[in-house]
């Protein structure tokens, strides 16, 4: 690590480390790759792969083809523990396709050189979560996924498994974030009621919804819109067998050459079908402010009959506006039944959103402004599709 880093390692800037508990925002990140805490080689790290609370990370120059997933343990790397794994190395460099239910192993351009005292984690981006690409980032002599310990310096590698579709790939594309932190960051339950109270951060229609009314349990909970008439399209469902999507190309597909539209049953509900990957959307609105980031947690409700959202991470200013024009944005929900058929109603809880505190205000928010894809949205498919609305709110 150069000198400048050395120096940096207290924090971003040279402010003290007691001021900088909480995420990272897009300045202090910023700040954190000119002291070569991330960086990139040969490759220039852009300022729009900087988020409100999370920066981009990029594939790089090939990937591995695997017979199975794998984790290093804490006496291997990553590369000695392919050995045995790999069948083949694909270039990526003019694009490949990625083949359904195949892990792959792809070397990131991104390189770590973490303060011992700052940690990270990684996500999906929110348009690999919609398209049902399944992706998580290893580490060297480390047992668990997406989790990055304090003080880690070296390569990260991205396990890459499309699901429902083809994609194809290529150098430079981005599937993930990473997302830095100090300290305990998590915001407890009572302060999340008290923060609905003063600046509400949940809506329900065009209305806040009362402290009261929130569901909290070391996190907020969020329900499932399949409010409306027969004919109200409340969802879509992976077709199968459908030619790949190239990941770069935006507002390119007609969505009904990959999904089937999915339409209330009586009593506002749907059955989901075992294996087969749905887009629904939140009823509930979401509003995070400038202080504040927020991660999607996974949520088992019934002890593995269904898994709810893949993807992860809400930056700053998605659903916000600063002269409260805008009730939130609602949630894209990625779900997946398994096992056994299983019945969804409206309004009920299917994921946990945990929120968090970030070091200071973000100076970069997600929005119009920052080319975002999905502020205000009324439709849960990815960028990567025609405009196609959702239909009405719900209540």
């Amino acid at each position: 690590m150069s000198e400048s880093a050395a120096a940096a390692t207290d924090a971003p800037g040279g402010a003290a480390t007691e001021a900088l508990q909480g995420v990272l925002p897009s300045q202090a990140l910023s700040e954190a790759i000119e002291a070569e805490w991330i960086s990139s080689g040969d490759y220039r790290i852009r300022p729009e792969a900087i988020q409100p609370a999370s920066i981009d990370l990029r594939l790089g120059d090939f990937a591995w083809a695997l017979r199975c997933s794998f984790l290093p343990d804490v006496g291997s790397t990553v590369e000695e523990k392919i050995e045995g794994l790999a069948f083949q190395r694909i270039d990526l460099r003019d694009g490949a396709v990625l083949e359904r239910d195949r892990p792959y192993l792809v070397p990131l351009i991104e390189e770590l050189a973490l303060p011992e005292d700052v940690r990270a984690k990684a996500n999906p981006k929110s348009s690999t979560g919609r398209l049902d690409v399944f992706t998580r980032v290893l580490t060297d002599r480390h047992h668990r996924f997406d989790e990055i310990r304090p003080g880690y310096r070296g390569k990260l590698y991205l396990e890459v498994v499309p699901r429902s579709f083809a994609i194809q790939v290529k150098t430079g594309l981005s599937l993930n974030q990473l997302r830095m932190a100090r300290g305990d960051v998590r915001i407890a339950d009572e302060e999340i009621r008290r923060m609905q109270a003063e600046a509400p951060l949940v809506y329900l229609g065009s209305e806040a919804l009362d402290e009261s009314e929130l569901a909290l349990a070391d996190g907020l909970f969020l329900s499932v819109d399949l409010s409306g008439p027969a004919e109200r399209i409340v969802g879509y469902r992976a077709k199968k067998n459908s030619l790949p999507i190239d990941l770069s190309r935006i507002r390119a597909y007609r969505w009904t050459d990959f999904w089937d539209p999915v339409f209330p049953e009586a009593g506002e509900r749907i059955v989901l079908e075992p294996e087969i990957f749905y887009l629904l959307l939140s009823a509930e609105g979401v509003c995070i402010p400038p202080g504040i980031a927020a991660e999607m947690m996974a949520y088992d409700p019934t002890a593995g009959e269904l898994r709810t959202h893949y993807a992860g991470f809400f930056d700053p200013g998605f659903g916000y506006d600063p002269a409260g024009g805008r009730p939130g944005s609602r949630a894209a929900l990625e779900v997946r039944a398994r096992d056994v058929s299983f019945m969804v109603e409206h309004r009920q809880p299917v994921c946990k959103l945990a929120l968090e505190r970030t070091s200071a205000p973000a100076e970069r928010l997600y929005g119009a402004d920052l080319g975002s894809n999905y502020q205000g949205q009324v439709t849960m498919l990815s960028k990567h599709f025609e405009e196609q609305g959702a239909g009405g709110g719900g209540r």
